[in-house]
């Protein structure tokens, strides 16, 4: 009942009062809200020693980062993931600065796919990747502001494509990588530096700093294409939050640190089992199962063999 509960909030997004009601209604197990709070605080306590390895796991492996709002209590937060080929991790925080990257990833950073938010601004071009889904987004804005850096705006938003649209070949096995460099990233390239510093020099002032900031960061537009497992889009975190987005209108956040473990840990879980195509309820029951009995927790590693060793 306790792995039940789990699920119902962390995958369905139902309510403690809906929880209380479903309970009873098929299990005929009588329960109210209250209980079901203190069994999401039970749960996060069963759930800390799998969250801890799997955020130890991320470390070093290429990840996208992405993080959005989410409030504690009265206060902002914000709700952390880094989600890499087989294991995603969450964090709820109070703050959105540098310092929660250490907690989002513990060990040593792999390439971050991330935005162009200020706090990977620190990430060297050979251990990050902007997302080109973002650029976009920005070449487009420059292309409706209808204005001096409208041209430039066209000019970028075509390379753009023609880069994603050769990048979606490697991934279907039609062009090696290899081939990709050396067919289309070194023209696309030199395009798109010149396009940035025509930009800055153009009569639009917000067309200009976003071309100002993307040649500062330029070598980072590329890493995709030199290092394996890593995307030029950031669109793998953008999916994991969008649970977490629907949650949070239905929710309107947590009430306490102690809400905010149990949210974070419990979609820790849900995500990495699906990646991993294992049973998140079975896997929850089993975390539930190994805190009451003071047995070893179940692991999220996705090799079979080191999950193993580990339990």
């Amino acid at each position: 009942m306790q792995a039940v509960c789990a699920l119902l909030a962390g995958a369905s997004r139902v309510g403690k009062r809906g929880i209380a009601r479903l309970c009873r209604d098929l299990f005929g197990v009588p329960i109210s809200p209250a209980p079901v709070c203190d069994l999401q605080a039970k749960t996060a306590g069963a759930l800390e020693p799998v969250a801890r390895e799997a955020h130890r796991h991320v470390a070093g492996r290429p990840a996208n980062v992405d993080e959005t709002g989410w409030r504690e209590g009265r206060k902002r937060g914000w709700r952390w993931v880094a989600v890499t080929a087989r294991v995603t991790v969450f964090l709820v925080r109070l703050s959105r600065a540098r310092k929660v990257l250490g907690e989002l990833i513990t060990g040593p950073l792999g390439v971050l796919t991330t935005d162009r938010y200020s706090a990977y601004d620190h990430l060297p071009a050979s251990r990050r990747q902007v997302c080109w889904a973002h650029l976009r987004r920005d070449f487009q804005a420059m292309i409706d502001r209808r204005n001096d850096g409208a041209v430039i705006g066209e000019d970028l938003l075509t390379y753009a494509d023609i880069l994603l649209g050769q990048w979606k070949r490697v991934r279907d096995g039609a062009l090696t990588r290899r081939g990709f460099r050396q067919s289309y990233l070194g023209w696309i390239r030199t395009g798109m530096k010149g396009f940035f510093e025509r930009g800055i020099k153009c009569g639009c002032s917000t067309t200009a700093g976003v071309c100002r900031e993307l040649l500062a960061v330029e070598p980072a537009l590329y890493t995709f294409a030199a290092v394996e497992g890593v995307e030029p889009t950031n669109d793998a975190a953008e999916r994991a939050l969008r649970h977490a987005v629907c949650w949070r209108k239905t929710s309107y956040g947590t009430d306490s640190p102690s809400g905010s473990r149990f949210v974070e840990r419990v979609l820790t879980v849900m995500a990495s089992c699906r990646q991993q195509a294992r049973d998140v309820l079975e896997f929850l029951t089993a975390c539930c199962r190994a805190a009451r009995d003071g047995t070893g927790a179940p692991s999220l590693h996705p090799d079979p063999a080191v999950r193993a060793v580990a339990e």
